[in-house]
């Protein structure tokens, strides 16, 4: 446990942005289940719809650190897919 006051800041401060983190990362999972639910559907036009929200979203949590780039891209790159091979 901490014992230096520095120490216990620290402490209540990464917990703080791991909570943050773990609600982020939970709200890249929502968004990658509607776009896969989307697809599951079977109607294009609600995948692509779906597809277009969670862009940036993966976007953005990959420029935070949450994702890291090259797991978005796989994300992207393989909902894309799917999304036209409804077409």
């Amino acid at each position: 446990m901490a014992n230096s006051v520095q120490a216990k800041k620290r402490a209540r401060q990464n917990e703080k942005r791991r909570q943050h983190n773990a609600s982020l990362r939970s709200m890249v999972r929502t968004y990658l289940k509607k776009v896969d639910a989307a697809i599951e559907s079977g109607v294009q036009a609600d995948a692509q719809q779906a597809y277009t929200a969670a862009v940036p979203v993966l976007d953005r949590m990959a420029d935070k650190g949450i994702l890291h780039k090259n797991k978005a891209a796989r994300h992207k790159s393989r909902l894309n897919a799917k999304v036209k091979a409804l077409g």
